[in-house]
């Protein structure tokens, strides 16, 4: 097996295409950041798919984009959609703001409420008011049925304590994780799947790499969190779903696993996550 930092010289220059057999899932990609134009739009997601990328969960921060790319998107038959209002949001989550996400649960392929949790790092508002909004759409999704897509940056330890509390019935993802191995271990204790971004490849991020060669690949999903969290491969580019390839191809070589039946396996997890197993 490539250790995780030699395997960073030989991936910046193989790059090869996508492997066509492989079906994808992207589990949070906030299409509406990559670009504003609703064709430029539906461009990224047929792009995607033709990178076999089978499926894309699509990301607001808050409700009014929701509403305003999910329509954008509407005849993209790869596109998911999750609703929620983001930490980022807490001083403003806008007039009932509830009532509205209930309306957005109703629309067709939405499937997750989030991204919501917890962000200390930007200091939106104060700790308390983020808490409250998070634990009132985690009490949200546990009454409507639906998994949630937790945001967690640098309140790692709370998150763990609210979700181990308030964690809805369907369960639900990390994204982007950034946590370690031993955070990883108490998360798994959980109805979680943790998603990858691509700051998985980064040379340095030691912590990740041992926790995605270590963890159970049947609790595990990839992310490409575009336009953020580019792979290595496409470092100094605007990050895009069809670059979720890179991904996956930097985990199977972290556990020494053949790359289609990682790349299948979380194809499969995608839709345990979201409820799409019939798809």
């Amino acid at each position: 097996m490539l250790g995780a930092i030699s395997y960073m010289a030989h991936y910046a220059i193989s790059k090869e295409p996508a492997v066509q057999y492989m079906k994808l899932f992207d589990t949070h990609a906030h299409i509406g950041l990559i670009h504003e134009d609703p064709i430029e739009q539906l461009i990224v997601a047929k792009e995607a798919k033709q990178e076999g990328v089978d499926g894309i969960l699509s990301i607001c921060n808050n409700l009014y984009d929701f509403f305003e790319v999910y329509e954008n998107l509407k005849t993209a038959d790869n596109v998911y959609h999750s609703v929620g209002v983001s930490p980022s949001e807490v001083t403003n989550p806008g007039r009932d703001w509830e009532l509205k996400l209930e309306e957005g649960v109703q629309r067709d392929r939405v499937v997750a409420i989030g991204e919501i949790g917890l962000d200390y790092y930007r200091k939106f508002g104060d700790k308390d008011s983020q808490i409250e909004l998070f634990i009132r759409q985690l009490e949200l999704a546990d009454r409507l049925g639906y998994p949630v897509v937790i945001h967690n940056r640098e309140a790692g330890r709370d998150v763990l304590e609210i979700l181990q509390e308030k964690l809805p019935s369907q369960g639900g993802v990390l994204h982007c994780y950034s946590e370690d191995w031993e955070y990883a271990q108490e998360a798994l204790e959980l109805n979680l799947f943790i998603s990858f971004a691509g700051n998985v490849t980064y040379r340095n991020a030691r912590n990740l790499h041992e926790t995605a060669r270590n963890m159970p690949l049947e609790r595990m999903v990839v992310e490409s969190e575009s336009p953020f969290m580019v792979p290595s491969a496409y470092r100094g580019k605007r990050n895009r779903p069809a670059y979720l390839v890179e991904i996956v191809k930097f985990i199977t070589e972290l556990r020494n696993e053949s790359l289609e039946d990682v790349a299948a396996t979380l194809y499969q997890n995608s839709l345990r996550l979201f409820g799409l197993e019939s798809r």
